[in-house]
Formats: structure tokens, C-alpha cells, sequence
């Protein structure tokens, strides 16, 4: 029997890049699969659609985040996607994986972009916790995305690295006041990992591949897969000792 088998998750930008890694992760290993997305429509029926010619279940949710009521419109848009595949209502697994990058340091950064990232990384998920806890069932699963910046001095980043540090805050104030009920609060921080996003720095490009690959223990830039698979293990059973931990997904970057 597949270890999520009977479980339902929700993974939120899980349309593309590592959100599609790990929806297609969580769906392997049994779970029914919501798959959230924020405007791209089509890339998140083709990633349900990937999931159910494998054999799994998945449907798409769509909400915009970062916007007034983004957390009441995505939940309403879960639990008539949820009612649609007739599944009991509820909720075991929720992945925040939806997030904007910034390439903008101290000085470049006005107050327009860092309302803009901080309401999409920070505020959406804050609102999309508090309103997950009714609906999450004990000896639950909550992974939040963060990122190796959080240790890593990146004056280039700088906005970005510090909403990825309030997640890991959030994530180790939940996991003490969700204890109680079993349910585990985790960070996976990644590293550089090839997606479409910096498809154009890293794609087709040698030099610039073995540049940022050379940050890594391994020699190489992660790939999404690699990010899906550390968050498996959080969403299992197995990691049921594991809570308010912030879990480097980085290849050892930068030791």
C-alpha cells in the first residue's frame, strides 16, 4: 500500500517547478492531491492530468495570492474541488510552496515590491495556516518551503531571504502549538534548483550551470525532484519525530 495512501494534500503553487515535483511526489506515494495555482490555468490541468495518467488523483485549485482574500478564496475553491472528487472533507498535508523571488537588494528596493513579496510569502500563507488548522486532521503535515538564504548572507536578495526567515519562524512557532495533536510543522530550504524561472540563466548554458552547480558539495544545481523528495518524507509517517525543524535541501551549499 502506498505510505499516503487515504491522505489528502494540498500543495500551493504546485502547478509548476518544485510545486509540480512534489504534487507529482505526493500523488505517487497515494495521496489525493490538490493542485494549486495561481494564473496559470493550463499548467495546472496539465500537471493534474500528468498525475492521473500515472495512475494517481489530483484536481486544481485556483486562487490568486498576495491579493485582499486570497486565503478565504483559495480554501472555498479546496473544499469544492475536495466535494467534486467525493472525498471526505479535510485536510492531512499542506505544502506552502508558493512564493516570488526578488533579485533586489537594500537600496534597489522600493515600497510597491516589498508589499508584493511579503504579501505572497509571508501574509497568504500566515492566512492560509490560520485557516487550515480547522480543516487539518490530527497527526497532520504542514512543510513550508523556505530557502538556503536564511543562512547565507545574499545582499542581492535580500527582501526574499527575509520572508523565507519569517517562514521559518512561523514554522517553529506552529509546530509547538500543533503538537499537542500530533500534527508536524517543517521548512525545507532548497538551494539553487533548475526550474523554469531561471530557465534563462541556467539552460543552455555550461558556464553558468557549472558556476552555480559549484556551490553545492555535489557539484551540480538541484532539481526539483530532489526538493520533492525531502518533502515526502516530512509529509509521511517516518518523520513523525521530526517538527520545527528547518531541513537544508541545498546539496550542502556553500559549507
Amino acid at each position: 500500500m502506498a505510505r499516503l495512501s487515504g491522505k489528502t494534500a494540498l500543495v500551493t503553487g504546485g502547478s509548476r517547478g518544485i510545486g509540480r515535483a512534489i504534487a507529482t511526489r505526493l500523488a505517487a506515494d497515494g495521496a489525493l492531491v490538490a493542485v494549486h495555482y495561481g494564473s496559470n490555468e493550463t499548467a495546472a490541468k496539465e500537471t493534474v492530468s500528468a498525475i492521473t495518467e500515472a495512475g494517481g488523483h489530483a484536481f486544481a485549485v485556483g486562487a490568486e495570492l498576495g491579493v485582499p482574500g486570497d486565503a478565504e478564496t483559495l480554501w472555498t475553491a479546496f473544499d469544492a474541488g475536495l466535494a467534486d472528487t467525493g472525498a471526505e472533507p479535510g485536510l492531512d498535508i499542506l505544502v506552502n510552496n508558493a512564493g516570488i523571488a526578488s533579485s533586489s537588494n537594500l537600496t534597489g528596493t522600493d515600497e510597491a515590491e516589498f508589499d508584493r513579496i511579503f504579501a505572497v510569502n509571508v501574509k497568504a500563507p500566515f492566512f492560509i495556516l490560520q485557516r487550515a488548522t480547522g480543516r487539518l486532521r490530527d497527526n497532520g503535515r504542514i512543510v513550508n518551503i523556505s530557502s538556503a538564504v536564511t543562512r547565507i548572507a545574499a545582499p542581492g536578495t535580500l527582501t526574499y531571504s527575509v520572508t523565507k526567515g519569517a517562514l521559518d519562524t512561523l514554522s517553529f512557532t506552529l509546530a509547538k502549538q500543533l503538537g499537542a495533536r500530533g500534527i508536524t510543522v517543517n521548512a525545507v530550504a532548497p538551494g539553487i534548483v533548475d526550474v523554469d524561472s531561471n530557465a534563462h540563466v541556467l539552460r543552455n548554458n555550461p558556464q553558468q550551470l557549472a558556476f552555480w552547480g559549484s556551490f553545492s558539495a555535489f557539484g551540480r544545481v538541484g532539481q526539483p525532484t530532489d526538493i520533492a523528495d525531502v518533502v515526502a518524507f516530512l509529509a509521511s509517517d517516518d518523520s513523525r519525530w521530526v517538527t520545527g525543524q528547518v531541513i537544508d535541501a541545498s546539496g550542502g551549499a556553500r559549507l
